[in-house]
């Protein structure tokens, strides 16, 4: 779907509206889990699972298609009692992630943001990635939702696994309106 249908709109925007603005929701997951830092936009997509691998070849249609386009690239993205981060510390402990592993993450109301500014054209043929400010560990988020989770005092292999650097977005005018998890859950928006 991600593919086919990205082909479909690029093909009808190029013969009924080769003007308009396309801003396609990515994911964090293209990155490979082992950097040595937050990943960067300019790191090589390599998808390891097969929902980032078809957002990949999503991305490189739109950056070929000629059209204005812009790539938002979400961390993991929870909301207003979507159920999201309640189902996190299950989905993450059957990934075998470490409960000291910490996320980027984004509010939903925040990709309403983040596509507020991509309208303007600010981000224009660009990839953008997208945080809140402040990475929460999976045992910290296993503890706000009320849920178990797995203690360990094991050193931690990968620390950047699951982070986003999303100093280009700031520089583009982006503020996170539900700046952390913690803001979420004292607003009673989870």
């Amino acid at each position: 779907m991600n593919v086919g249908g990205t082909k479909n709109l690029i093909e009808a925007l190029l013969t009924h509206a080769p003007e308009a603005r396309i801003i396609m929701a990515s994911t964090n997951l293209v990155y490979n889990d082992d950097l040595s830092r937050p990943a960067r936009e300019e790191d090589p997509a390599n998808a390891q699972q097969p929902y980032p691998a078809t957002k990949i070849i999503a991305e490189g249609l739109l950056r070929e298609s000629g059209l204005t386009w812009t790539v938002l690239r979400f961390p993991f993205v929870y909301g207003d009692r979507d159920g999201h981060l309640e189902s996190a510390p299950q989905l993450l402990s059957s990934w075998g992630w470490h409960p000291a592993a910490t996320m980027s993450l984004i509010h939903h109301r925040d990709i309403a943001t983040a596509m507020q500014i991509a309208l303007t054209g600010t981000m224009d043929n660009q990839v953008v990635n997208l945080s809140d400010d402040a990475p929460t560990s999976v045992y910290e988020i296993a503890r706000i939702v009320g849920a178990e989770y797995k203690e360990s005092a094991e050193p931690l292999e990968n620390p950047w696994k699951g982070h986003v650097d999303a100093t280009l977005a700031r520089e583009l005018g982006f503020r996170p309106v539900v700046r952390s998890v913690y803001q979420a859950a004292a607003e009673d928006a989870l």
